[in-house]
């Protein structure tokens, strides 16, 4: 065993290491024009997503022929109350959406798949899981991050041809990344893929590997060590989950989504052939981030079905429920809860569809925004989710179980908000897609003017960047002053009995006001930005509020010149719209009043142990044991839960 992989000397990593990793993994350059990125800039190019891109006629016939039939599947095949309460998906489930094809929708036809484009691949998750929210994640985490999508984008031709048919049709597939002791910093990733001939040993332990128990092959990141020969670096591997020396330890049990296959998986002297390498080098976590550009619009699509059946629910239960002489829903308390569900979901099918038509024309560069939309979405539909249970009332803290058992419709909102939790986490929690987003944002600023707040460039090198950034801000800096949202005409066409021009004019203002807020903030803190994380979360709030809006508008416009719900669609997007606004106001008020250093301070007092005594009076549940497994590599010494589904 080497010392270098033990748990005490995992490799040791310091914050500014940590981050050039990271990085390191970025995709650099922007090749190809961004809407979410130009707003951070204060430049409302509403040209990149109006009018609304649609999918081709013969795309749209596929995808359309292929959800009638996993309706059809869903409703006839698929007992959710029943995968609740095992906590597991029946073989016979799997074995038919295998037949059906949704385990190849996003596999190009010559490799068996059905080639579906992302807006009906999101669809299609949307519909299954409503049916059960496990399905939609097993058929996401084999389809979004695992192996299809890593070798769609960087695979060879061999080995697309040796595997994408197999996941088309047979082969279920997971994603591995996080270990027990490293999640969102990949710096200190310990398993090691050491060269050895023709082939990598793979050595170490995967934590919350989604499909892990029943996967047959697995995309895997393990850290090479550079020697002759060999670059060396965090790389991805396609792994046979069979080979000897796989382990699925343990599966795992969450508060939500009880019927997922999610597992501890251990590797000892798993030898990889170096055929099944992906990538170079090296490449590994650049593979992981380019994967999940579009891999994490799987998230708002589980969370578009969320907010579909909140509203269902919402109006159904309201309607029948009476207090104090009518209905529940004519009360304005419970009444505006039910208008924010509706224009929300409204909202979230319209950031969700936009993205995907655009990752599918694949004319622009949607990093930010498909991390905007699993941002948004994650926060939003888990509001949503809240405010169905506070309608319910104790009906929505009671299990549908228990609700079928004494004679009343087994409504599972309690299941919803469980299942929603982890949306907020996975694939990015809330507080790394805003560094990540914020990041991306200020790339501009950093390209031109990062030198000057980096300790360790030079005097020559800080002059450099010096001219070059007056040379930029120069130019920028007067365009944040005034546009198009000050003439009262722009935006004309968006005004149809309801004037949605008013609020795309209020984007483009406030994009500039967005703009001119990140520059004050940087060079007042300068290089103590990147610690400013309160503030950077705000800045990315409100982008993300801002990208609602405008793909809010741009579908009402979209449904009404296609007659179809026009009218109403302008109704929710204005709602929507206005109540967005009150949002970014109050995100606004938050950028410069706040209590972020007196937080810090409180921090630390905690942390010292200064305010103790203020958990006294309550005994501790916990169980004892390490707050991190012990994950040093070896042999495993559990028996293999691994289960195959064939």
């Amino acid at each position: 065993m080497s010392a270098s992989t033990t748990p005490s000397s995992r490799p040791a990593v310091t914050e500014r290491e940590a981050r050039e990793v990271a990085e390191a993994a970025r995709e650099q350059h922007w090749r190809k024009p961004s809407f979410a990125k130009e707003l951070f800039l204060g430049r409302f190019r509403l040209d990149l997503i109006h009018p609304h891109p649609l999918p081709a006629d013969e795309a749209a016939q596929r995808g359309e022929e292929f959800l009638a039939k996993l309706r059809d599947f869903v409703e006839t095949k698929v007992d959710g109350a029943l995968i609740e309460r095992e906590a597991r998906i029946p073989d016979e489930v799997i074995d038919g959406l295998k037949e059906l094809g949704a385990f190849g929708m996003k596999i190009d036809t010559k490799y068996g798949g059905l080639g579906l484009t992302q807006v009906y691949y999101n669809k299609a998750l949307s519909l299954a899981g409503s049916a059960s929210p496990a399905i939609g994640v097993l058929l996401s985490a084999h389809q979004s991050i695992g192996v299809p999508q890593p070798l769609k984008l960087f695979g060879t031709q061999e080995q697309k041809e040796r595997f994408l048919p197999r996941c088309a049709r047979t082969d279920i597939s997971a994603f591995l990344l996080t270990e027990p002791d490293v999640g969102s910093d990949p710096a200190r990733l310990a398993t090691t893929a050491v060269p050895d001939g023709d082939d990598y040993v793979l050595d170490g332990v995967k934590l919350w590997t989604t499909n892990g128990v029943v996967a047959d092959l697995l995309v895997v990141m393990a850290r090479v060590p550079r020697s002759e020969g060999h670059k060396g670096g965090i790389t991805a591997f396609v792994v046979e989950t069979n080979s000897p020396g796989v382990t699925v330890e343990n599966r795992n049990a969450f508060m939500g989504l009880r019927g997922i296959e999610n597992g501890v998986t251990r590797f000892h002297q798993v030898r990889v052939p170096a055929a099944n390498r992906v990538g170079e080098e090296g490449q590994g976590l650049k593979i992981a981030l380019t994967t999940l550009n579009t891999g994490r619009l799987s998230l708002p699509a589980s969370c578009v079905a969320a907010g579909k059946w909140c509203l269902k629910i919402a109006r159904e239960w309201s309607a029948a429920r009476e207090q104090w002489g009518k209905p529940v829903a004519h009360h304005e308390a419970v009444g505006s809860k039910i208008s924010f569900i509706a224009a929300t979901t409204f909202a979230l099918e319209a950031v969700t569809d936009l993205a995907s038509q655009m990752a599918d024309e694949d004319r622009n560069d949607i990093r930010i925004e498909g991390a905007l939309a699993k941002l948004y979405a994650s926060e939003m539909a888990w509001t949503m989710a809240d405010e169905l249970v506070q309608i319910r009332g104790g009906r929505g803290f009671e299990t549908a179980e228990s609700l079928r058992a004494r004679g009343e419709r087994g409504v599972p909102a309690e299941q919803l908000l469980r299942d929603l939790r982890i949306n907020r986490i996975f694939e990015g929690s809330t507080e790394i897609m805003h560094l990540l987003i914020a990041r991306e944002a200020v790339d501009a600023h950093l390209s031109v003017a990062g030198d000057l707040i980096d300790p360790e460039k030079s005097l020559g090198e800080k002059a450099r960047a010096g001219a070059n950034a007056g040379v930029f801000y120069a130019k920028w800096l007067p365009k944040l002053v005034a546009g198009p949202g000050q003439l009262p005409a722009t935006y004309g066409e968006f005004k149809h009995g309801v004037d949605l021009s008013g609020h795309l004019r209020y984007v483009e203002r406030t994009a500039r006001k967005l703009a001119r807020s990140t520059f004050y903030a940087m060079s007042r803190w300068q290089g103590r930005m990147e610690s400013k994380q309160g503030f950077l979360g705000r800045i990315v709030d409100i982008g993300a509020e801002l990208f609602a809006m405008s793909a809010a508008c741009v579908r009402a416009e979209l449904l009404r010149s296609q007659g179809d719900h026009g009218r109403e669609a302008y109704q929710l997007a204005d709602v929507f719209c206005r109540q967005s606004r009150i949002r970014i106001e109050e995100l606004f008020n938050r950028l410069w009043t706040n209590t972020d250093d007196l937080d810090r301070k409180v921090v630390k007092g905690v942390l010292s142990g200064t305010y103790e005594w203020l958990e006294h009076g309550i005994v501790d549940p916990s169980g004892e044991g390490p707050w991190i497994a012990d994950a040093t590599p070896g042999p495993s010494q559990k028996e293999n839960v691994h289960r195959p589904i064939r």
